[in-house]
């Protein structure tokens, strides 16, 4: 099958140009000037339109769909115990979850979602199951690593010898083998689905999982995700656990390498900047979902100058109360001008769309198939609509694209050369019938006393002394 994109506006180079480009089956045959190749049996006008590289969804929760709008303000760790109090308990919400978010992902400049997936004690194999058939169904690409953790609740408190210890979840062991199932299960490559290694972060998991959790990424090739540094609180722990900082002791563990994504990254410090750096690792900002819970901003700015990869994410919908990867991106790009007086410094829109696309793709071990339209490439492609209303008047259209606010803008994409959306509609799902079951689950119910309230005097103590 030959697609040809004629005369498309496109991002080459740092610069806008007007183009050709030649799809044949699932790749990205030629990129050439306007209007100079012949015309293939599948013609697509690129008048007014703007073609770039699928962005990707560097760290998400796809099941946290279920809890948006749901969860008050409150800080991670807190807002914690909330979400797990509240995690939908059914597999046909985890395949609903999936669908959801890659939809939506896609609706907003997606072709690639990281999803680090919660599993259900005992069904873990069925969970991803159900993941897995919700992203074939809408045929985006997903990169799915199940949140492990081997130490119970309490051990992500600073101090949290004090509280109550919960029995201790599955053994590292026990974890490192469901985990080599699941990959031998499910991991599939050739149909965009791959199984990454997802210890939850350092906080709640021991060293032998997340030293076991890298040797199977290196012996597999698989992205190694992981929450780090995300709060103040989790730095104050690794300080107490480690005695050095937690980037250093994953380093120490073998966990750093260019198949590692760590996402938040708040509190990081120069020194870590440069030991993810020198070990090629990516740091997912999410900025939408750093606010909302209080964490802080990530040093993003000091991050690039010192040569780290940075991608966006949207966090799952319980910390963002969305999944709309242009805001991501549109927060994550503006939020750093008060970091540093030097504008100089500030982020462009043809970075930010660098960052989405290519370090996206980096930071999920596929930098090497998708991210950037150049031939060989996969056809992981998103067309806009630049005659849109939120898109005029026609002056810069990827400042309006990156630091607007474009609303049904996505006229076309592609993920492996199979086109998914036509006009601004999914083809691949009923999406009628995915809104009518986020309409008629029923709603959580909300219990009488907040489910934080056992940890939020220790937290108040130890985190704001008082």
């Amino acid at each position: 099958m030959q697609t040809l994109i004629q005369s498309v506006l496109t991002l080459q180079n740092g610069s806008l140009e007007l183009v050709d480009v030649l799809l044949m089956g699932d790749r990205i045959h030629t990129v050439a000037p306007a209007n100079s190749l012949p015309v293939a049996p599948c013609l697509i006008d690129g008048t007014d339109k703007l073609l770039l590289p699928g962005f990707v969804n560097g760290h998400t929760h796809s099941s946290q769909v279920w809890q948006r709008g749901l969860i008050p303000q409150l800080p991670l760790e807190l807002w914690l115990a909330n979400v797990f109090d509240s995690t939908p308990r059914q597999l046909d919400q985890f395949y609903w979850g999936a669908v959801s978010t890659a939809v939506d992902t896609l609706l907003s400049g997606g072709t690639c979602v990281m999803d680090h997936a919660y599993v259900l004690p005992h069904q873990e194999m069925e969970t991803v199951d159900a993941l897995v058939r919700g992203y074939k169904a809408v045929g985006i690409r997903a990169v799915i690593a199940p949140l492990i953790q081997d130490l119970p609740f309490a051990s992500g408190f600073p101090r949290g010898c004090l509280l109550p210890q919960a029995a201790s979840p599955q053994s590292a062991a026990e974890l490192l083998a469901m985990m080599e199932a699941i990959v031998a299960e499910f991991h599939d490559p050739n149909q965009g689905i791959y199984i990454g290694v997802g210890p939850t972060g350092f906080h709640r998991c021991s060293d032998e999982l997340l030293a076991g959790c890298g040797k199977l990424s290196d012996r597999l090739n698989l992205c190694y995700h992981t929450h780090l540094l995300e709060t103040r609180a989790q730095q104050r722990l690794a300080q107490e656990r480690y005695g050095i900082s937690a980037v250093q002791h994953l380093e120490n563990l073998g966990c750093l390498t260019p198949r590692t994504s760590v996402a938040h990254g708040v509190w990081i410090d120069d020194a870590d900047i440069e030991l993810l750096a020198r070990t090629e690792s990516t740091l997912v900002h999410n900025p939408v979902s750093n606010l909302r819970l209080g964490s802080g901003l990530a040093p993003v700015l000091k991050g690039l100058q010192a040569g780290l990869n940075v991608s966006f994410g949207c966090d799952g919908a319980a910390s963002n109360d969305a999944q709309h990867l242009l805001e991501a991106i549109k927060l994550g790009t503006i939020l750093h001008t008060v970091t540093d007086q030097d504008y100089e410094h500030w982020l462009t829109p043809e970075q930010a769309v660098q960052m989405a696309a290519m370090g996206g793709a980096k930071g999920v071990n596929l930098g090497d198939r998708t991210g950037t339209i150049t031939p060989g490439m996969d056809a992981d492609l998103v067309l806009y609509n630049l005659n849109h209303p939120s898109m005029l008047p026609r002056n810069n259209p990827l400042q309006l694209l990156i630091l607007g606010r474009p609303t049904d803008v996505v006229e076309a994409a592609w993920v492996q050369g199979r086109q998914l959306v036509d006009q601004g509609r999914v083809l691949t799902v009923d999406t009628a019938a995915l809104h009518h079951m986020l309409r008629h689950q029923p709603q959580a119910v909300h219990p009488a006393e907040p489910p934080h309230h056992p940890v939020e005097p220790h937290y108040r103590e130890v985190m704001l002394n008082r």
